[in-house]
Formats: C-alpha cells, structure tokens, sequence
C-alpha cells in the first residue's frame, strides 16, 4: 500500500502545541515559531498531589503523573515567556483520573496489564486537552506535539473502500517510533494533527535544541507512566488479597502478595525459590492465583484480541496480512488476521485472530495488538488472551 505525508503547518497558520516541558516537545515549537506560524502552547495538568513526600534525600525520576509537574509548567511558561508564545494550562485531572488512573488499577486488579500511555493518548492528549483549548475559544489550523510518528493518507481506499483517511505512520528513527502509542486517536481527530519531529532523528534533536540555547536540552527524559515508588501507595486504596503462586501443574510453588502486582513476562520479585529461571506466565483473577512457567512455555503462536479500532472506521471485510507488534519494544512480526468465530469469551466489539509467523514470547492480556501495513498503522485492539 503506498500512502502520501500529509501537509506540514506553513508560515502563517496558527499552530497548537502540547509542551511537556521536554527537549522534544519545546524543540517543536521553536521550530514552529521560525517556520513563521502562530504558536500557542499548552501544558496538561494532571497532578491531583494525592500521593506521599517521599523521606528527606530520596529523588523521584521525571515522570507524567508526579509532583514535578509544577516545574515541568514553570519551564514551559519560562520558554513560552522568552519566546513570545502565548501559554496556557489546561486543567484534565478529574477527566485523567478516570479515566488513566482508574483504569490502570482496575486492569492490573483484573490480572491484566494495561497501557496508560496509549488510553492517556487517545482521551487525554488528543481528547480531553484539545476541548480545553476549544473551551478556551482558541482556533487553530493544526494540533502538534514533540511525538516521533508521521501522519499519512493511502493513495487509494482502505480494504476496496473509499476511504482514505488520515493514518499514524512509523517515524524516521525507528529506536525512538511512538506511533504505537498512538493507534487509537481517531482519523477526524488525526486531521489537524502533525508530528513535525517524525522525520528527524533523536540525535540530531539534542543538537538543534542545544543550538537553540533550549534549556529543555539538559533535562532528563520522562520515562515513566508514574514514579516507580509510588506504584505501591497508588494501590493502597483497596487491601490486596494474597493468593497462590502455582505452576502450570497446579502445584502450588508459594503465595503472592495481590495481583495487581505481578504480570505476564515477569521474573524479578516472585518470591518463589527455584533450582532454574521462573516467570509468570499467566495470571487467574478468578481463581486469585498467578501461574508459573519456564521461559519456553511463554510462547504463542497467536493471540485473540478486541475492543478494535480501524484507521477511518474502514473495517476489513475478511482475513489480510500485516505486521503486528504487541508491545511497544516488541519486534513487528508477519502475521495472518482474521475474524475470530469462537467462544464470545465477554469480547468487547468484534474480536480478532492474529496469527504470527514466529511464535511470541509473553503476550499479555490488557496489551495491545497494533496491526501495521507497510509501516501505517491500519488497526488495533486489546489483547484478550494468548492462544
């Protein structure tokens, strides 16, 4: 399938920016603003401040949801200030917390994992935060943000349809690609929206922005959903139920401590003593038990997966090839997909079969199985469970 780069904002076009407060989304509009565009930047304010002080000395790594956000907002308003770029602050914690936070808990309560990132992205990024702009009756061309990904549209229609919508697309540099994260903003929305860091490389990022004087250049990169020592206390909100850890036999090997803190792949913090590597290879929420396994019993040769989106709406009409990924640091592997017809196993929508090549290793239930052809992104769903 051949699919054309979509328009890039020119001189003169007011342009929205989501600043984070780092090197790629401050470089973005710095370069907007020498392209000769009106650049407005706003920032998300998450923090309800619900979580502890950590003791005297202990730091916290740069996180989305945390108490740093407050000098993440006063370095975006300090460049903004120096720029010449109006800023606003745009208020989504209610709508954030559930729809993020609660969400991200109950799966993990459920015996799944989840991926904040990818449902903070299609609600919150590209939803939530682009009403508060209208809200604010700001009109804008385009919609941009610090994002590796490109926006392109099919030279011709979807599955034999005429539908040519606007599609997320892999970036140029392939070890920082995020389109995954992005499979399920919707095609109207995707629109207005421009990756303009899609065709550069990281690399040459810190130079441009170091070039620039950016002070955004020296921070150290948000890695993480939340700081990893807050995972505890955000689950304190409910008494986790300790259980069996079993293996695949139904031997019991030892207890758990709550679901909610293992998932699938896991080796590090079973608590179980063995004479050989033991990872947890699937997890029974009904049962409360967490199972087992050798690293080779964690391969599958495919996956059924649901609650799917499809680029445009344009759903396929039978079985098609493509690349699949089901994690964002996964290798995309060939894959058959085809519609699933057996049990309703309490889908979400419609659910699918997808066949890999090569079998994978831990496919997680709560994941996401994001189908690409031709490095577009066609379609996507949760994984509901390995097969």
């Amino acid at each position: 399938m051949e699919y054309v780069d979509l328009d890039m904002p020119r001189e003169g076009d007011t342009v929205v920016v989501g600043l984070s407060g780092g090197v790629d989304s401050t470089l973005t509009a710095a370069l907007l603003k020498e392209k000769g565009c009106r650049v407005i930047g706003v920032t998300m304010s998450l923090w309800k401040g619900d979580l502890p002080e950590l003791p005297d000395g202990k730091t916290l790594r740069s996180s989305c949801y945390g108490p740093d956000e407050l000098e993440d907002i006063e370095q975006c308003r300090a460049f903004c200030e120096k720029s010449g770029i109006e800023y606003h602050v745009i208020d989504v914690k209610e709508v954030y917390q559930k729809r993020v936070i609660d969400y991200f808990k109950a799966e993990y309560r459920a015996g799944r994992t989840p991926n904040p990132c990818i449902r903070c992205n299609s609600v919150i990024k590209f939803g939530a935060l682009l009403e508060g702009v209208a809200g604010l009756g700001i009109d804008f061309d385009y919609f941009c943000t610090g994002h590796y990904a490109k926006i392109v549209r099919p030279s011709s229609g979807l599955w034999g349809t005429d539908a040519r919508p606007a599609m997320i697309s892999c970036a140029r540099d392939v070890s920082k690609d995020q389109a995954y994260f992005l499979y399920r903003i919707p095609s109207p929305v995707l629109e207005k929206v421009r990756f303009p860091l899609g065709f550069t490389e990281k690399r040459d990022v810190f130079e441009m922005a170091r070039a620039r004087g950016l002070a955004a250049a020296e921070r150290a990169e948000s890695q993480d959903f939340i700081p990893p020592e807050y995972f505890e206390h955000l689950f304190k909100d409910k008494p986790s139920v300790p259980g069996d850890i079993i293996d695949l036999d139904g031997h019991v090997l030892g207890r758990h401590r709550g679901i909610e803190h293992y998932t699938v792949g896991q080796r590090k913090g079973l608590g179980v003593s063995s004479t050989r590597p033991l990872y947890v290879h699937s997890i029974d929420a009904k049962r409360n038990v967490v199972v087992l396994a050798d690293n080779d019993d964690l391969l599958c040769p495919s996956l059924i997966a649901d609650d799917f989106v499809w680029a445009g709406g344009a759903e396929p009409s039978g079985p098609f090839d493509a690349m699949v990924k089901i994690r964002l640091a996964s290798r995309p592997v060939k894959c058959r997909v085809s519609e699933f017809r057996g049990d309703d196993g309490n889908f979400s929508g419609k659910a699918w079969r997808v066949e890999f090549s090569e079998p994978q290793r831990a496919v997680a239930p709560g994941q996401s199985a994001v189908l690409y052809i031709d490095g577009a992104i066609v379609g996507g769903g949760i994984i509901s469970r390995p097969e």
